[in-house]
């Protein structure tokens, strides 16, 4: 680590904040410069191949997969290019690393030229067909998946797609506008005196209210420079070496120092851009989302509306703009137009507020089941957070508040605890290891090797265990990074029994920030800044028996069902994510008694059989599957109106079936745990532990 000392600001901080940094501010007004653009891209490039983990080198291969997502960044969606435009920006392909070398920048430049003719074609295209109803009889279908599809080869293809894209948000659009208008005139207390509007006035509303929509995304995009492309592009080529490698611009860098000081005004959300989409990577603990409770992990964001304004459609939109949107002062509401990972839409309205990163801390609760006087400790740790801010070593942190909700639990003569990792997007890695410290007698807990090659094993120096009963860790594929270390370390000491989805998410890799106005490696560059900065991959996590945490995550011991068992979410899914390897494991003792792991299955899944709520779970991944796979939308009005009830009524049940709903106040969150059938099926396998024990 030293080596890196002089160059990086280590980030280990919650890996979810890693991932928000491209959230934020106004547009750059920035001019492109062919020479700053010529100096960035050799900068970036020379700390890539120079300390990027992989050592990858910035050559043909690398161009292919820069190329890849760079297109992807620019036309996800494929509803601007036709096949010739992006078979003259694939010229480039595998030229982008000769391109850096050179120091003369044209792919980004090149598809600025072509976005600018295409913008405007596409724009009088959506014009024309809104201008006229649409036939809602005619049976034909709209493939909404844009990896299933290939680029228009015509305008008139093009049209088409168009046509049939619009068809279908104009028929939800009615469909919206005719619900509100029947609930309306339902209402007893309203006193409008305007005669209800007819059939064609409503389907007109929709056509104009979409149409407006698309005015605010061709405003947006139709301001988007030159450096804004080269930005683009550097972030390609930063993402082709991993997933969490990233340029960041001088305005997002201003965000990214914003969210490590912790705190930010807007809906405690961070988001990804994903193949033309706005998705939900993680909550932040105690933010006004996970207090509202119906916005999760992996959802996608279609549209934003400010309080009763139209919703501005966000599909296309960088991250940064579609942020702009999301964030606003404090006590304003957003609503948010959500398609959920399995497949359903709903409308959340939130209510912005100041989000302080570590709101919300380590709770715990005795839970007593009914008909068993026995007791077992229930331990939520929400994030390994710890107050980075102060430099008191007292500072308030993960480990600590652990350690106190451990001694209330012991007063309460627990058989048994259950540790909470779900949704838990790590934190702290120095917490992961004091807290795996407080189960464990001393010794190592991760090794963690760096891009020269160097392991360096971290491990719990105190002898003390805080805790020495049986323990269940719930884990889900939201949990990632130092939740996986912690999982991890205490499966590998066969200390606790892990349970939960079919994997965790994966993170495996330690990112540091350098800031490249630091160095600049030419005299007289000094009028070229700001620069910005770049976030790069510089570490890499393995557990002590010697397998990384990075793709595979952590195999829990008995795997329950999950409603978003179809959603591919984690870091295999994400494309050029590091792979898994082994290294050499570490000098650690395990507990001498195994514990009984088959038994434990069959016990459990007899268990899972027999349970309503489990087979309701069951019931709930099968339908989101059945949803996620069938990208193919019937376009008449009568089946659009069929899909939107069907998923209407299951909204209901998906609620109530929601692993861990937030709430309020002590009482109902206790009443919540208490009720939870994750919960219930670990207290089921402590209670195997002791007996088979």
């Amino acid at each position: 680590m030293p080596r890196y000392k002089r160059l990086f600001t280590l980030c280990c901080l919650v890996w979810f904040l890693c991932l928000s940094i491209a959230s934020a501010s106004p547009l750059s007004d920035q001019q492109f410069d062919p020479q700053r653009a010529k100096l960035l891209g050799y900068i970036v490039s020379q700390h890539l191949t120079r300390h990027h983990y992989s050592h990858k080198s910035l050559d043909d291969d690398l161009s292919v997969a820069a190329f890849d997502l760079y297109l992807k960044q620019l036309d996800a969606q494929k509803r601007f290019l036709l096949k010739t435009d992006v078979k003259m920006l694939g010229a480039y392909e595998s030229y982008i690393d000769n391109e850096i070398r050179r120091g003369e920048i044209h792919l980004p430049i090149y598809s600025a030229q072509i976005m600018s003719e295409r913008i405007p074609i596409v724009k009088q295209m959506i014009t024309d067909l809104l201008a006229k109803p649409f036939d809602f009889t005619r049976d034909e279908q709209l493939e909404t998946d844009n990896k299933k599809l290939e680029f228009c080869s015509t305008d008139e293809e093009l049209e088409d797609r168009w046509r049939k894209t619009l068809k279908f948000q104009v028929a939800n659009r009615y469909l919206d506008i005719k619900e509100e208008q029947d609930l309306a005139a339902k209402d007893d207390t309203a006193t409008s005196e305007q005669p209800p509007a007819t059939d064609d006035e409503l389907r007109q509303q929709a056509r104009e209210k979409v149409a407006k929509r698309y005015e605010h995304l061709f405003a947006r995009m139709l301001q988007e420079q030159e450096q804004e492309h080269f930005d683009r592009y550097l972030n390609a080529i930063s993402r082709a070496y991993d997933p969490h490698s990233n340029y960041l611009p001088p305005d997002e860098k201003e965000d990214f120092d914003i969210h490590m000081r912790g705190s930010l005004e807007g809906i405690g959300a961070l988001l990804r851009e994903e193949d033309g989409y706005i998705k939900v990577v993680n909550l932040i603990p105690g933010g006004a989302a996970e207090q509202e409770g119906q916005l999760e992990s992996e959802d996608t964001i279609l549209k934003v509306a400010e309080g009763d304004q139209e919703p501005v459609d966000i599909t296309d939109t960088r991250i940064r703009d579609a942020v702009s949107l999301i964030r606003g002062p404090k006590g304003t509401e957003v609503r948010l137009h959500v398609k959920k990972a399995d497949g359903s839409r709903r409308i959340i309205s939130i209510v912005r507020e100041v989000v302080q990163i570590q709101e919300t801390f380590v709770k715990s609760m005795v839970i007593t089941p009914e008909g068993d006087d026995t007791h077992y400790g229930y331990l939520k740790i929400p994030s390994f957070y710890r107050d980075f801010k102060n430099g008191d070593k007292n500072a308030r942190n993960v480990t600590t508040d652990t350690r106190n909700e451990l001694e209330k639990l012991l007063k309460n003569n627990i058989s048994g605890l259950i540790i909470d990792l779900r949704n838990n997007g790590g934190g702290s890695l120095s917490d992961a290891v004091d807290t795996s410290g407080l189960f464990i007698k001393k010794g190592p807990v991760v090794q963690v090797k760096d891009s020269t090659g160097e392991i360096q094993v971290l491990a719990d120096k105190d002898p003390k265990i805080y805790y020495d009963g049986p323990i269940v860790v719930l884990v889900n594929k939201f949990s990632a990074s130092a939740s996986e270390i912690l999982a991890g370390a205490l499966q590998d000491y066969h200390r606790a029994l892990i349970v939960g989805s079919k994997h965790t998410h994966g993170k495996g890799t330690v990112q540091a920030v350098l800031d490249l106005d630091d160095n600049l490696p030419f005299r007289n560059m000094e009028h070229f800044k700001p620069l910005g900065a770049l976030k790069i991959t510089v570490q890499k996590f393995y557990r002590i028996s010697g397998g990384s945490t990075q793709y595979r995550g952590i195999v829990p011991d008995i795997i329950l069902p999950d409603r978003f068992e179809a959603v591919k979410s984690g870091e295999q899914y994400i494309d050029y994510s590091m792979p898994w390897d082994t290294i050499q494991s570490s000098d650690y003792t395990p507990l001498a008694t195994h514990l009984p792991i088959r038994q434990l299955q069959l016990n459990s899944e007899h268990r899972v059989a027999e349970s309503p709520e489990m087979q309701r779970i069951i019931k709930q991944a099968d339908e989101a599957r059945k949803r996620i796979e069938n990208t193919r939308h019937t376009l008449t009005l009568a089946a659009i109106k069929s899909e939107r009830d069907s998923l209407d009524g299951e909204e209901h049940t998906d609620t109530e079936a929601d692993d861990e709903a937030t709430v309020n106040h002590e009482e109902d969150w206790q009443k919540q745990i208490n009720e939870d059938p994750y919960v219930h099926e670990g207290t089921a396998l402590i209670h195997d532990l002791l007996t088979l024990g």
